[in-house]
């Protein structure tokens, strides 16, 4: 009767362990929420395959808590008001955990309201302007101060150049970051009339008169640099028109922040070479774990000719931030989750530790990469990990703002009224 009764115990007790354990509801969902139609398909496809291989990855390991997870991958066409509608479907119909998506600024503003009224979490992995630190969102891709800001300083020290050209999309990335180059050129001596900026929409392809306008600002004899942030297939006719005009890297330099491997490949490069990109991660990045990561992308897409690139990186990043944020949780329960995401700390594929600060953003090396004649870069400038601001430094209304939420419990902390602003998501 007494073994009978310590074994009912001891088996009691297990399956409470195991119930603790696990502490989640099997299987765990993930939500991919990635154009694979429409312009910004060229870069988001290649975002949910990565997405794929990782929870492939993560399941042949034993899953998490116990559980095996589930890709819920929606395709939200390139369409911004799309995005919210397929989160809020992957959030209230689909019972996701947590999603990873977006590429554009845009698609991320339209989620914002979704992922906050329904307290989601959301990992976005691409570089963007910066202004912004939600409580449902880590920002594992570029804030300003780890791309814009060190690749405009390498065109001024290293390049001499006098006069800019800022090309962008039409849609708030480029308009931003853009506003926040422009005050921070100013502050470096650039006269106003030296910088040119100009706008186009997504999808644009007639990019003649353009590159003409670009070549005439240095009909002073001034050198001229571009800094783009142009998106998605709009790049394939802009470095054509380039090369069309016998623009070289060595009389006007380009550097881009949404041109990568990836945009390359389809590309014939050879006019090409020197231009430059400015990311966090290069496929060309020496060392063993970025030599196994690209084998593993391989292995997984059956094609060897398959790049690799910096937001997938970030995505392999966030995504094993996550996986030890909900091991150490012992739940998938967003609020839980998010304290165990401050400070976790992940090896970057290019060496050195990404690390999640409380503003909800990563410490990141920069890197400024020269495009080679095979689609790759050599890297040429590289720093240690660098936090990034949630906030700017170089817009007045930006400076006095500071993001803690671990703390302050505020993304939007103003340090000179001492007060918490409400972020407005509603864009």
């Amino acid at each position: 009767m007494i073994t009978a009764m310590k074994f009912s115990t001891v088996a009691a007790l297990a399956l409470v362990a195991a119930g603790a354990a696990q502490a989640a509801d099997c299987p765990i969902k993930v939500g991919v929420l990635h154009s694979l139609s429409g312009t910004m398909a060229i870069s988001e496809t290649t975002l949910k395959d990565t997405m794929l291989m990782l929870i492939d990855k993560q399941n042949k390991a034993g899953g998490l808590l116990g559980c095996q997870l589930e890709a819920v991958v929606k395709d939200p066409a390139s369409d911004w008001p799309l995005f919210a509608e397929k989160a809020r479907e992957l959030i209230s119909n689909d019972k996701v955990d947590v999603i990873f998506g977006s590429w554009t600024s845009a698609s991320r503003k339209a989620v914002l309201p979704v992922i906050e009224e329904l307290n989601a979490l959301y990992f976005y992995p691409v570089q963007y302007e910066g202004e912004e630190s939600s409580k449902n969102v880590f920002y594992t891709g570029a804030a300003p101060n780890q791309q814009a800001i060190p690749a405009t300083d390498y065109f001024l020290d290293e390049l001499g150049v006098e006069k800019f050209a800022l090309l962008g999309t039409d849609y708030v990335y480029p308009r931003t970051t853009n506003r926040i180059l422009e005050a921070y050129l100013k502050s470096k001596g650039i006269a106003e009339e030296d910088i040119f900026v100009n706008y186009t929409p997504f999808g644009h392809s007639d990019w003649s008169t353009i590159v003409s306008d670009v070549k005439a600002l240095g009909a002073d004899g001034k050198q001229v640099g571009v800094i783009s942030t142009i998106n998605g297939d709009a790049n394939i006719g802009f470095y054509k028109e380039l090369a069309a005009q016998g623009v070289s890297a060595d009389d006007i330099p380009v550097v881009a922040f949404s041109v990568g491997e990836e945009e390359l490949s389809g590309l014939d490069t050879s006019n090409l070479v020197g231009h430059l990109a400015a990311w966090n991660y290069f496929m060309s990045a020496e060392g063993e774990a970025n030599a196994e990561f690209i084998k593993e992308w391989h292995a997984f897409i059956g094609d060897e000719k398959r790049v690799t690139n910096d937001p997938m990186e970030a995505h392999y990043i966030g995504f094993n931030m996550w996986v030890n944020a909900v091991t150490a949780a012992e739940t998938t329960d967003v609020d839980a989750v998010r304290g165990h995401m401050w400070g976790q700390e992940f090896p970057n594929l290019t060496g050195g530790t990404a690390v999640m600060g409380v503003n909800h953003h990563l410490s990141k090396p920069v890197l400024i990469g020269e495009i080679r004649a095979d689609g790759q870069f050599d890297i040429i400038s590289s720093t240690e990990p660098v936090p990034g601001d949630a906030w700017t430094d170089y817009l007045p209304e930006s400076a006095v703002l500071e993001s803690d939420w671990k703390d302050l419990e505020c993304g939007m902390y103003n340090t000179e009224t001492k007060t918490c602003v409400q972020l407005q998501s509603n864009y």
